[in-house]
């Protein structure tokens, strides 16, 4: 045992601590918190100023006694936890829980795992800052009442298993608020005129578009006729010079942002990706809200870009971030040695590093500069104007590196223009009429998410992640596409002196990788807004933010934030409990023509559904809703075909062969079993050979997937994923390497199971 004991959170930070400190030292990891509040019950005494009430957690008691015997042992005990809230507020618990007297022990930070960082915090050692660990203490007891005093309301009036949560509720408020708002957009078509014109001693035509847009195909047609035979001549053309700069380095919420534009990352992938790296000492820590570059950093950045790419592209800047309640004292994410633009890894690593080096690498470099012109071009006829719009790049600079990436999908790219002065006569090749719709609010993706509680000031960098996954996990929200509504889009050409007019089919506001509420992220979105306006409400929600960063900084007492909060809040949810109706969310679709009886939609026991017929009819029918149907926007239409089924198809073997729709999807029903329906098939128009066919090869499949079967025993050996395994009730067992799995008697497969069972033990 060393003199010296070093803490830290992870077995991967200690693994790379540990080569940079002698034999003096002992680098052990605490695997995250060790305790935290008591699970039975709500773990805060109220009556007592909101005192929490903590317990090592179960899976760390081991943990927790190997600690005390190393620190007992040890002269120093070094706390070297994270340097945020929470690596602070572990630092804290571990010096209660293994009772550290304050003589021996030494909280050091550092925002690198680098020698010289380590080394110059061991040099430079301070207390725990208590107000950091107040502050995380009040966030974990706030939302501890939240979601403890919420979830049993949305258990008892809409469902079981439910929950609520100060920020992930405001989260799902924003999905759901926006997939309102983009039902309720009126998508209204136009005609966007576009000429191709034709410079003299030119080869290469270059486009304009009209500056103006037209409501109808008649008056597009009109503007055509009026361009036959026209001359157009070019009326002004504007040069200016512009300069281009980068973007500052990445803060958590900007590396979130751009790894899902550039990456395809979620917001989730991301972070883990980004702690393996800062664990094995690749980059600065990645939980920070700080735009700030020490020193160093900006010395060796200035150093790489100069060796690299020459002093003229070098450019040094200080970024100071605008962010409320940012912590300047912390680093932006960047890579700890800049020289290096490789590195050892995974393929994930090594591109969000690679990411992580340009986005530093390009900040410090100087402004691109660019020449813009844009030309006016006129008809002799024409009160309307053709406009185009030209981009040059004088010189590159940063964009020689990096291009930061954009949320709206379209981007358009600028051309260069050909050399014309005014006056000049150009030759129009066509002009084109096309129809367009006006562009719906678009939905949220993970990135955008993110930026828009960092815009509102809602949470923090290190919660985004956790409350996007748990927004999925809830069932809330899911990720995934919309096909857009299809148009016959019509277009109008002008070429050669005549118009001619084509149609072609359109998606309009497709959609790909965004978060789409489910019905019962709707139901609970709607329960809340109306009875706790408080916790859905983005200002209230972000001043708790700011509370926090007052008590950080020493401002404010921890127990008097959750005291303002609690005392009206409390009385909300006794106001709630106190009325007993149940929250059904029924929505009257329409009557049934065949019968009479109303149809309505509404969340079931077992997720959204139809109802035909009214609530004391004994002879209602029940339909669940399809995948992406929800409760507020599903049609009669929608819902009579759902009643269609399920449909009789035809038979097989002498048993009958239905199709219908299920929790996942449309399927076929044959002999007690159930075949999902291949891409393009639909329940309603599948004949009965081709659900043969699926029926025949799931039979084929289930075939080949066993191997042997012993009833007496309930054993069954089975082909998997991942080779042959044992299936016994709902366990599996894995088949020694040495048995073959074909030869396999039922003594056997009872001796392996028992020798796992005995491993276990």
């Amino acid at each position: 045992m060393g003199e010296n004991l070093v803490i830290v959170e992870s077995p991967a930070k200690a693994d790379t601590i540990g080569k940079f400190l002698g034999k003096a030292y002992t680098v052990k990891s605490s695997f995250g918190h060790i305790r935290d509040l008591k699970k039975a019950g709500l773990g805060i005494d109220i009556e007592n100023g909101f005192l929490p009430q903590y317990e090592i957690s179960s899976d760390k008691k081991k943990t927790v006694a190997d600690l005390k015997a190393a620190a007992a042992k040890a002269e120093t005990v070094w706390l070297a936890s994270d340097e945020d809230r929470e690596g602070e507020a572990i630092a804290w618990h571990l010096a209660e829980t293994l009772g550290l007297l304050p003589e021996k022990t030494r909280r050091i930070v550092f925002h690198e795992i680098t020698k010289n960082a380590i080394l110059e915090a061991i040099q430079n050692p301070r207390d725990i800052d208590m107000n950091l660990v107040k502050a995380q203490q009040a966030r974990r007891v706030l939302d501890r009442l939240v979601g403890f005093e919420l979830s049993p309301i949305l258990w008892k009036k809409i469902q079981p298993k439910l929950s609520a949560g100060r920020v992930q509720s405001v989260a799902l408020k924003l999905i759901v608020d926006r997939e309102r708002e983009i039902a309720a957009f009126e998508s209204k078509p136009f005609f966007r005129v576009e000429g191709l014109f034709l410079a003299e001693g030119s080869r290469k035509p270059f486009r304009a578009v009209l500056d103006r847009k037209f409501d109808t195909e008649d008056e597009a047609r009109a503007f055509l006729e009026r361009c036959k035979g026209e001359s157009f001549h070019v009326a002004s053309v504007e040069t200016r010079e512009s300069r281009r700069s980068p973007a500052p380095p990445f803060t958590t919420s900007t590396l979130q942002q751009e790894a899902a534009r550039k990456l395809g990352y979620s917001v989730s992938q991301t972070m883990s990706i980004a702690q393996r790296l800062y664990e094995a000492g690749l980059i600065t820590y990645m939980r920070t809200d700080s735009m700030n570059l020490s020193t160093l950093a900006l010395g060796t950045t200035k150093e790489t870009v100069t060796a690299l790419y020459g002093a003229q592209y070098s450019k040094v800047r200080n970024y100071h971030t605008r962010v409320k309640g940012a912590q300047e004292a912390h680093e932006a994410i960047r890579p700890t040695y800049v020289s290096n633009q490789e590195i050892e890894g995974s393929a994930t690593e090594k591109r969000l590093y690679n990411l992580i080096w340009k986005r530093t690498v390009a900040c410090q470099m100087a402004d691109a500069v660019v020449e813009k012109t844009e030309v006016e071009i006129c008809g002799e006829n024409l009160p309307e104007k053709f406009i185009a719009t030209g981009e040059q790049i004088l010189f590159d600079g940063f964009l020689k590196v990096y291009i930061e990436g954009r949320d709206d999908e379209e981007d358009e790219v600028q051309a260069v223009l050909p050399h014309i002065g005014r006056g000049q006569a150009l030759q129009c090749k066509r002009i084109d009429a096309s129809e367009k719709y006006t562009q719906r609010p678009p939905r949220y993706s993970e990135a955008s998410l993110v930026k828009k509680l960092e815009e509102l000031g809602i949470g923090r960098p290190s919660t985004y992640a956790s409350t996007v996954s748990t927004l999925k996990t809830r069932g809330y929200i899911i990720v995934g596409d919309k096909a857009g509504t299809q148009h016959d889009c019509r277009t109008l050409t002008l070429e050669d002196g005549d118009v001619t007019r084509s149609v072609k089919k359109e998606a309009i506001g497709a959609e790909k990788k965004k978060l789409l509420p489910e019905n019962i992220g709707i139901v609970v979105t709607d329960f809340l807004t109306a009875n706790f306006e408080d916790i859905l409400n983005y200002g209230f929600t972000a001043n708790v933010e700011e509370s926090f960063d007052r008590v950080a900084k020493g401002r404010l007492a921890w127990d008097k934030v959750i005291a303002d909060f609690y005392g009206p809040f409390h009385k909300e949810v006794e106001n709630s409990l106190q009325d007993r109706e149940h929250t059904r969310s029924e929505r009257l679709i329409g009557v049934d023509p065949a019968s009479g009886k109303p149809i309505t939609a509404r969340i079931g026991r077992f997720g959204p559904l139809l109802q035909k017929g009214s609530a004391d009819d004994p002879d209602k029918q029940y339909v669940s809703l399809g995948k992406g149907q929800l409760i507020e926007s599903v049609t009669l239409e929608d819902a009579l075909k759902l009643f269609a089924l399920p449909r009789l198809v035809g038979s097989y073997k002498d048993a009958e062969i239905t199709t219908a729709i299920g929790r996942f999807g449309p399927y076929v029903k044959w002999n007690g079993k159930f075949v999902s329906l291949a891409k393009g098939q639909t329940p309603y128009s599948i004949t009965e050979e081709q659900a043969i066919a699926l029926i025949e090869e799931s039979r084929s499949k289930e075939e080949k997937k066993m191997i042997a079967d012993f009833p007496a025993s309930g054993i069954q050996v089975l082909n998997g994923r991942y080779g042959p395994y044992l299936k016994k009730g709902k366990d599996n067992f894995k088949i020694p390497k040495r048995k073959d799995p074909a030869t396999l008697s039922e003594q056997d497969c009872i001796d392996i199971i028992e020798k796992a069972e005995k491993k276990k033990q």
